[in-house]
C-alpha cells in the first residue's frame, strides 16, 4: 500500500535530500574512533577538550542514527511497505509522515 506515483516521487526526494545533509553532516564532524585531538597532558583546557569530543561523537550517533531511519524508508518505498507502522502493520497518519518521512512508527506506537 504504497502512497501515489507523484507522492512517492516527492517523498523519495525529501529522503534523498535528508539523507545527503545527514552525510555531509557527518562527513564535516569527521569524529571517528581515530581522529582524536591530541594534546599535551599539562594542557589546561584537556577537559574541556576530551568533554568537545564526547559532544561530537555522541552528535554523530545521533546523526548516524538518523540516517539509518531514512535509509530505511528508502527501503520501505522499494519493497512497497512505506508508512506502514513496524510494530503493529497500521498506515502511520499522513500528517505524521509529512512532518516526519522516515517515521518508523505510528503515534500509537512512536517512542
Amino acid at each position: 500500500m504504497s502512497p501515489e506515483p507523484e507522492v512517492a516521487g516527492d517523498v523519495r526526494a525529501a529522503l534523498e535530500a535528508e539523507r545527503t545533509q545527514l552525510e555531509s553532516q557527518l562527513d564535516e564532524l569527521d569524529v571517528s574512533e581515530d581522529s582524536r585531538t591530541s594534546f599535551d597532558d599539562n594542557f589546561a583546557d584537556s577537559g574541556q577538550v576530551a568533554a568537545e569530543q564526547g559532544e561530537a561523537k555522541e552528535l554523530a550517533n545521533r546523526l548516524r542514527d538518523q540516517l539509518g531511519d531514512v535509509q530505511r524508508a528508502l527501503e520501505k518505498l522499494e519493497s512497497d511497505t512505506y508508512g506502514l507502522c513496524e510494530a503493529c502493520g497500521s498506515r502511520i497518519s499522513e500528517a505524521r509522515l509529512e512532518a516526519m518521512p522516515a517515521a518508523r512508527y505510528c503515534i500509537d506506537h512512536a517512542g
